[in-house]
Parts: structure tokens; sequence; C-alpha cells
């Protein structure tokens, strides 16, 4: 299990992809069985899939916002007590 020192570099890389670029990488793929997988290159474990390329991309955003849910909880529950915590806005 990755300490919280890892976890805040992981999402650190993740946000300023997300922010500064506005867009993640989605690589969909045809299954065996007719339907479709995707992955997205820059988020570890982020996969979906459907009955169309348009669904597996739907499913694969679900997982990434999953994803950034879970991981910032994470963040949250291993900060102490008296740490900060306020927005900030990038322009």
């Amino acid at each position: 299990m990755p300490t919280l020192f890892f976890l805040v570099i992981i999402i650190k890389q993740i946000i300023y992809k997300t922010i500064m670029k506005g867009e993640l990488t989605a690589i969909i793929e045809a299954a065996e069985e007719g339907r479709y997988w995707a992955i997205c290159r820059e988020i570890p474990g982020a996969n979906g899939q459907g009955e169309t390329i348009e669904e597996a991309k739907k499913s694969l955003k679900s997982a990434i916002q999953l994803i950034f849910e879970d991981r910032l909880a994470d963040i949250d529950r291993g900060l102490p007590k008296n740490a900060i915590k306020e927005t900030i806005s990038i322009p």
C-alpha cells in the first residue's frame, strides 16, 4: 500500500495534468465478445467497458471520477487535525 507521501505525489501529478491540459487519454479496444473496453493511460486502475465506444468512454469517465474521489478521501483521512485545507484557483 502506498504511503501518504506517494499518494500526494500521484494526486498532484494527476491534478496537474487534468487542470493544465484539461484532458486525459482514453485507450479503447474492441473485446472478442463484441463489446469495448477502455483504460486511461494517465490513471492506473481506471477502466471502463460498454456495448459501444460511447458507453465504454462514459464508463471510463465514471471510473476516473470514483478514483479521484477515493484518492482524495485517502489523503483527507491522513491529514493531521491542525492541517489547513483551502481551495485555490489556477488561472
